[in-house]
């Protein structure tokens, strides 16, 4: 079993950066992939960046690549998601997930409660 808990969450303007962590207990995340999903109200749950078991690999979706950074810390059990260029677009929960396969959001199996970002305009 994993626990997975997000932080940094909050209130930005448009063209600012946060940065997410997903901090994980339980078991170590070095043996799962980890992807960060958002979800906004009304709508449904979306990929937004995973990054595979070694950290070799990064998978964007389209509206976020060359804005958003997901990286690992294995020794740290984290997992970040650097957001740049922030759009009130991005508004939304922001969901780190565990043991998954890239951008399928219903083969992850460990979710952790979200953090909300909202970006103001």
């Amino acid at each position: 079993q994993v626990q997975l808990v997000e932080s940094g969450g909050g209130l930005v303007q448009a063209g600012g950066s946060l940065r997410l962590s997903c901090a994980a207990s339980g078991r170590t995340l070095n043996s799962y992939n980890v992807g960060w999903f958002r979800q906004a109200p009304g709508k449904e749950r979306e990929f937004v960046a995973a990054i595979n078991w070694s950290g070799s690999r990064t998978y964007y979706a389209d509206s976020v690549k060359g804005r958003f950074t997901i990286s690992r810390d294995d020794a740290k059990s984290m997992v970040y998601l650097q957001m740049d260029s922030l759009k009130p677009e991005d508004t939304a929960v922001y969901y780190c997930a565990a043991g998954g396969t890239d951008r399928i959001v219903k083969s992850y199996g460990y979710w952790g409660q979200g953090t909300q970002v909202t970006v103001s305009s």
